[in-house]
């Protein structure tokens, strides 16, 4: 990799973390799924990087790059973690790193030296290097949803364009997307209420779009539709989405990306209810 030079690796040692990519848009298309608020926490361990971004205590998205994905990733600790701007860093990686053209890449190497130091981007095309410097904040501690495998009472797992196909048929007007999972009949409910009337979308447990369908519980709840919209930007993105409640009915969305090199990676939503719905 270009930015790999002898005099880099010298000064890499001053750094607690150095990430790489051959590819700066394996980056970029991932934070923009997640880029709803204008801070993020950066969380960086062993396993790769997680990327989190947070509204209003009802509302977690998180981003994970696993280690197999960067070209190099070297951390000196077991866990670095770091708060950014998260519409500066796009705003870096769009404008220095955002090339489309065929066969033609940015390099990215992503730098950082500890708490007080900015996070260094070094972005490379065409022999030209781009240095960014970003700010950084001690990260706040992300809430804890508590939602745990164990407590995932329905679970369904489908192919990203059938959930696209019912998103534009549902009312966006509607102040809440109500969610229905069940082993019988409807299995799998999206309904809306809003302006011009009720609207549901029905998926069967049998559905060529349906994955894996694992439904113990009849379960409805509703999510205000203003904190799902973020959603849409990983559903646009993805090419599967897995669909899980717990037995308190918050809601997990976790959406599988493919990158431009085919590699996965993965977009978790947690929205908490807006109510309880009491069945009919």
């Amino acid at each position: 990799m270009p930015l790999s030079t002898q005099s880099q690796d010298d000064n890499d040692e001053q750094y607690i973390l150095v990430a790489s990519l051959d590819n700066a848009r394996n980056l970029s298309n991932i934070l923009k799924a997640i880029a709803f608020k204008d801070h993020a926490i950066f969380t960086a361990t062993p396993n790769g990087l997680k990327v989190t971004v947070e509204d209003s205590k009802c509302l977690q998205a998180n981003a994970f790059i696993q280690v197999e994905i960067f070209q190099e990733f070297t951390i000196k600790e077991d866990l670095v973690g770091f708060q950014v701007n998260l519409t500066v860093l796009l705003d870096c990686l769009n404008i220095f790193g955002g090339s489309t053209a065929p066969g033609l890449s940015t390099a990215l190497r992503m730098c950082y030296r500890g708490y007080g130091y900015p996070l260094t981007l070094f972005l490379e095309e065409g022999g030209v290097v781009t240095v960014c410097k970003i700010n950084t904040q001690e990260p706040e501690e992300p809430i804890d949803f508590d939602f745990c495998s164990s407590n995932v009472i329905n679970k369904v797992i489908l192919q990203s364009e059938s959930l696209k196909e019912a998103f534009s048929e549902l009312d966006m007007t509607s102040e809440v997307l109500q969610i229905t999972m069940s082993p019988s009949q409807p299995y799998f409910r999206l309904s809306t209420f809003g302006n011009s009337g009720n609207a549901h979308y029905d998926y069967s447990k049998d559905s060529d779009m349906m994955e894996l369908f694992k439904c113990t519980t009849t379960q409805t709840n509703r999510y205000k539709m203003l904190l799902l919209k973020p959603t849409t930007k990983a559903l646009a993105l993805s090419c599967k989405v897995s669909v899980r409640t717990d037995s308190r009915g918050f809601l997990s969305l976790q959406y599988m990306v493919r990158n431009d090199d085919g590699q996965i990676c993965f977009v978790e939503y947690y929205c908490c209810p807006d109510e309880e719905v009491e069945e009919e």
